[in-house]
């Protein structure tokens, strides 16, 4: 195992030195302290030359085995064919691009370019010391991302999974009917109760406020849904939660609402386990995913 570079770029940007599986000096764009920046306003030339500061101030001309970057949306091929997140890298060719900024900087290393819920469920693989199994991860934040390692060739999206068909669930930033990040996403919470922060809801439902309680089964049923739609697809197993959401997650509940929705003897034995420190861990995944490559 050699040394390799991990980029992250979603809502913040995060670089990192991977030695191993073992993640050493990270930075970050904007550094702490230094106010928030919304990635979706930067073009993607800009998001490009701010990868590169941070690499060029982490590399020091230490040698460097590989590089992997992880971006929300559908990645095949190197090309980012679509990005809600991010929706300016839409149809950029990603990797030929950081390709060419790292041998700028003096970096003839191979680049692979990854969903981040895929880099995060490869660290999460290489840190736990299962690579040889099968590993899904459920990211809750800004928006929901589904991450699955060894990755295959879907498209990563089980944030847009349908989970409902009340035509009144319009509130997904893709502009889909049903979805499940247009239930759990901090955007739909937004949109829904009219501004008030996803914080505030769940808070008014401990006080016992019936809207707000409506709403959180209503969260967690989603998140049921689309993890049990993965188990009749893919199996039963252990799925991963990651994610500044993951303080909203009642494992009860969750676990409660799936035991409804998976009847069939083999498919079940499924549970759920919250992980901390998301960002270091698709670093590690995506430097991880790059060798050999």
């Amino acid at each position: 195992m050699g040394r390799s570079i991990g980029i992250i770029a979603t809502r913040y940007i995060w670089v990192g030195i991977v030695d191993g599986n073992k993640l050493g000096t990270v930075r970050m764009y904007p550094e702490p302290g230094e106010g928030e920046i919304d990635l979706k306003s930067l073009p993607s030339e800009e998001i490009i030359a701010r990868i590169l500061e941070q690499v060029e101030l982490l590399h020091e001309g230490e040698p460097v085995e590989s590089v992997g970057a992880g971006f929300p949306g559908i990645i095949r091929n190197g090309v980012v064919d679509d990005s809600p997140n991010l929706a300016q890298l839409k149809g950029l060719n990603i990797r030929e691009r950081l390709c060419s900024a790292l041998k700028s900087a003096g970096i003839d290393a191979p680049v692979t370019v990854m969903n981040d819920a895929d880099a995060l469920a490869a660290g999460i693989a290489a840190t736990h010391g299962v690579l040889e199994k099968l590993i899904r991860v459920w990211y809750l934040g800004d928006g929901i991302g589904f991450g699955r390692y060894p990755s295959n060739d879907s498209v990563c999206e089980g944030g847009h999974m349908v989970v409902t068909l009340d035509p009144k669930e319009h509130f997904c930033g893709c502009g889909g009917i049903g979805h499940l990040e247009g239930i759990m996403g901090n955007r739909a919470m937004r949109l829904r109760f009219l501004d008030m922060e996803p914080e505030e809801v769940f808070s008014l439902a401990r006080q016992g406020d019936q809207r707000a309680l409506d709403f959180v089964k209503r969260w967690h049923r989603a998140l049921a849904a689309a993890t049990a739609t993965h188990v009749h697809l893919d199996g039963p197993g252990r799925f991963y939660l990651a994610g500044p959401n993951t303080d909203f997650v009642d494992l009860n509940m969750l676990n409660r609402y799936l035991q409804y929705m998976v009847k069939m003897s083999p498919l079940q034995g499924t549970f759920f386990e919250i992980v901390a420190t998301s960002h270091d861990l698709a670093l590690i995944g995506a430097a991880v995913s790059s060798r050999g490559k």
